[in-house]
C-alpha cells in the first residue's frame, strides 16, 4: 500500500502565480472586448439639468420670481426646446411652446414671491424635448 506524499497536489508558487496572471489578463481582455460592443450611455437626463438651470435663473435669494420665468427658457440644452410652468396655489404661469407628451420632465418645489413681501410654496416644472 502506497503512502500519500506530503507534496501530492501541490504546485510550485511561481507556476501558480503565472497561471493567476494569465487568467486575470484573459478576463481583462474579454471584458474589454465585451464592453466595446455595448452601445454608449443614453443621455436622457436633460430635464433634470435644465430644471436646475431654470430654477437658478428664476430664483433670487432662494425665492422664485414669476416675472423671470420667460427669460429662463434660454437655459435649455442646445438643440432642445423647453417649457417651464410655475404653479402657486390656483395660479399657473407657463413660458415656452406647448410641450408634447413625449418630452422629459422634471419638477422642483420652490418658494414663490406672490406679492410685496409674501412668499408661498409652489412647484416649478420643466419639460424638455427635441
Amino acid at each position: 500500500m502506497r503512502r500519500s506524499s506530503a507534496r501530492s497536489g501541490q504546485t510550485e508558487p511561481v507556476a501558480a502565480l503565472v497561471a493567476v496572471v494569465v487568467v486575470a489578463l484573459a478576463l481583462a481582455l474579454y471584458a474589454g472586448a465585451f464592453e466595446a460592443n455595448f452601445p454608449g450611455p443614453v443621455d436622457r437626463d436633460h430635464a433634470e439639468a435644465a430644471a436646475d438651470r431654470v430654477e437658478r435663473a428664476v430664483t433670487v435669494g432662494g425665492v422664485a420670481r414669476p416675472g423671470r420665468l420667460a427669460d429662463a427658457l434660454d437655459r435649455a440644452p442646445s438643440g432642445y426646446e423647453a417649457n417651464a410652468t410655475l404653479t402657486v396655489g390656483n395660479v399657473t404661469e407657463h413660458a415656452g411652446p406647448a410641450a408634447p407628451s413625449t418630452g422629459d420632465s422634471a419638477s422642483r418645489r420652490v418658494s414663490v414671491r406672490v406679492g410685496g413681501g409674501r412668499v408661498a410654496p409652489g412647484r416649478l416644472e420643466v419639460r424638455v424635448w427635441t
